[in-house]
């Protein structure tokens, strides 16, 4: 039977309307006419998720030319044009045999900029679109949208029950059940009826006429999961000693484990405020998408409110999901711990102050509480910063991707995935093999590359896990379980 995909299925994907959907629909059902729907559907999930990882398919790439920010090529010679330091900042680079060439020619690119102040590259850095994905850099009063990233203020977000272990086997069902009802996953996912939060009163989205036409949606979506990486999953935490910080007894707990961002919100965001600074910052081919805006521009300062906001949204999805696991639990969790990457923060460098950008990169300034996640099989760390001035207070945001999404859909079988997650005990609910964990790097190996940034107070092992899948459902009618 001949692919035939719809313009409404690609709506509740999530993809935005022409030129992009047209486009789409003619790339599937000439180039993928073979696959079932199902399988296309998900490519164009993986696509609208990371459209970075994309940007040279030989057969998707028209697909993202449509989603990305347009610009005309400029040269650093053109007239108006803004050139490149001939000698950038000096940034360090944790891992550097971790790191795919990709990412170090864009820190290389981003570390020229006039704004640049300081810069690092984590351990879990790989290619991405501006500012690689575990780049951080400071700017002197410049915020740059894709510095911070399209899903901006995403998350991770930690309960610590105070539960026995053993009803995570006994008790699978369960535990299954509400993550499934918990959350919806997917790009286009929304609830029928909306959830009551504050964040939805917050005066900007009535007084910004970007947000306003955004608050409609996002009050749909309030308390959903994204899909690519975004993950919801039950776990075993072990904590070794009793920190100060963490404030939690030594002893073995259950855990409850989310990780999404802000939306379509956050990507309308991005995407709107890019554009501005590419039409007011002319950079070089290389550089085009680390165009910056200022905070004495109008634009400038309406971005950083956008991103402030959108980052209060995203804490306010995953408080509205751990709220329903505590209530289905009928237990309140003995602690959270949560932080947020694909953001930018006043800080001071230097005794100045400076605008730094993480991009899927941890804060871990003095004593601040963190997690890094491996993947779905490996475990991950509760961590506490030391302040180290050489990462701008900052470490991974994860294990980091050592193949694309693309790459792993093409070398890693169902097979190979449904072995490995036998060999940890690890029950799966959706994802894909986009996100199987021979796609990432060894969280062990990253975690020992940033021994100088983070202390380790504690450790998470992934046991029933939720992600985006096929099976999802996009749409429910009420947004309580």
């Amino acid at each position: 039977m001949k692919l035939k995909i719809s313009a409404k299925e690609l709506r509740a994907l999530g993809y935005p309307e022409s030129p992009v959907i047209p486009v789409a629909m003619n790339v599937m059902e000439k180039h993928f006419k073979h696959h079932t729907k199902e399988e296309a559907l998900d490519i164009l999930k993986a696509v609208l998720q990371s459209p970075a990882d994309y940007a040279t398919h030989e057969t998707l790439q028209s697909i993202t030319e449509k989603l990305l920010p347009k610009v005309s090529p400029t040269g650093g010679d053109s007239e108006g044009a803004i050139s490149l330091n001939k000698e950038g900042i000096h940034f360090n680079i944790f891992g550097r045999d971790q790191i795919e060439q990709g990412a170090l020619h864009q820190m290389y690119s981003a570390a020229k900029l006039p704004v640049a102040v300081a810069g690092a590259l984590m351990p879990d850095a790989h290619h991405g679109y501006g500012l690689p994905i575990g780049g951080v850099l400071a700017t002197e009063n410049a915020v740059i949208p894709y510095g911070v990233g399209v899903d901006i203020g995403c998350r991770m977000c930690l309960s610590i029950f105070d539960i026995d272990v053993k009803d995570l086997t006994q008790r699978e069902a369960f535990f299954m059940r509400e993550l499934g009802e918990a959350t919806l996953f997917g790009s286009g996912a929304q609830f029928m009826h909306a959830e009551e939060h504050e964040v939805m009163d917050n005066k900007l989205f009535f007084e910004m006429p970007l947000l306003n036409n955004l608050h409609g949606r996002a009050w749909k979506q309030l308390g959903s999961s994204g899909s690519g990486n975004h993950f919801a999953e039950f776990g075993i935490i072990e904590v070794p000693a009793t920190d100060a910080t963490l404030n939690v007894p030594a002893g073995t707990y259950v855990g409850f484990l989310t990780h999404s961002g802000s939306r379509a919100l956050g990507a309308n965001i991005a995407n709107h405020y890019t554009k501005l600074a590419i039409s007011k910052r002319r950079l070089p081919q290389e550089a085009k998408h680390l165009a910056w805006l200022t905070l004495d521009e109008a634009e400038g300062m309406e971005y950083w409110l956008a991103m402030n906001l959108a980052g209060d949204y995203a804490s306010a999805c995953h408080h509205i999901i751990h709220n329903k696991i505590a209530r289905q639990l009928g237990r309140k969790p003995i602690t959270m711990v949560e932080n947020h990457h694909n953001f930018a923060w006043k800080e001071m460098y230097n005794n100045k102050e400076v605008i730094v950008h993480r991009k899927g990169a941890t804060p871990a300034g003095k004593n601040v509480l963190g997690i890094i996640p491996g993947s779905m099989t490996a475990p991950g760390f509760i961590v506490k910063g030391k302040g180290s001035a050489a990462s701008i207070n900052s470490a991974s945001h994860g294990a980091g991707r050592k193949m694309s999404r693309t790459q792993a859909m093409a070398n890693i079988t169902h097979n190979a995935l449904k072995e490995e997650l036998a060999k940890h005990n690890v029950k799966l609910l959706g994802g894909g093999l986009d996100e199987a964990p021979f796609a990432y790097k060894d969280i062990e190996v990253v975690m020992q590359h940033q021994k100088a940034l983070v202390d380790v107070v504690g450790k998470f092992t992934p046991k029933i896990v939720k992600m985006c899948g096929a099976e999802t459902n996009r749409t429910r009618k009420k947004s309580e379980p």
